[in-house]
């Protein structure tokens, strides 16, 4: 998507430990126009009338995933990184590693929304290394519902989670895939 591969290197930022901030437009600040015309995209590459969940972990991708969701009208949830004395039932559960936080975080979905019925689309705003994606995809996984496709905004390449889960035979899309980053400098990769 190349509008949003020119905000990222206009307004983007390449921190040390390859740390790659976007933050002024897609998950902290956040540009509800651009969210808008993202989804619109993935719909090009997703079955959006076969989808019957959106799916994503907390915190920064719920932002986009709620865009996702409005503009399909499809439900959306998302996996908790704690448990919370409101979750009621039995919980879905996956560990990962947080490339973000530097350690390992448990998601968590409520049987109570998630269930074998489901066609679920997985919309997430950022892969680093792809241990969230993979956390989602056990849940939904666990769950016994079908997973429709992973849709990510932007994937760091060069970490090869995406790689990896396109290799397990994943339908992953991700809109912009940085291929290298230094200041000043960012590579993508190209278009499939």
């Amino acid at each position: 998507m190349q509008e949003l591969k020119e905000r990222i290197v206009k307004e983007g930022k390449v921190l040390p430990g390859n740390i790659i901030k976007v933050d002024g437009f897609l998950n902290h600040r956040i540009d509800t126009g651009l969210l808008s015309r993202i989804a619109e995209e993935f719909g090009k590459y997703f079955d959006m009338d076969n989808v019957s969940m959106i799916l994503t972990a907390e915190a920064s991708g719920i932002a986009l995933a709620t865009a996702v969701a409005m503009h399909y009208h499809k439900p959306m949830i998302f996996a908790k990184k704690a448990k919370s004395d409101n979750i009621e039932g039995g919980l879905y559960q996956s560990d990962i590693y947080s490339y973000t936080y530097k350690k390992k975080v448990t998601l968590l979905v409520s049987k109570e929304w998630l269930s074998s019925s489901d066609k679920v689309l997985i919309i997430d705003d950022f892969m680093a290394n792809g241990e969230a994606m993979r956390g989602l995809c056990d849940i939904v996984n666990a769950a016994g519902a079908q997973l429709m496709g992973i849709g990510c905004a932007v994937e760091k390449g060069f970490q090869g989670g995406g790689d990896r889960l396109r290799a397990a035979g994943f339908n992953l899309k991700s809109l912009a895939i940085i291929e290298s980053a230094e200041p000043g400098h960012i590579v993508f990769r190209d278009d499939d």
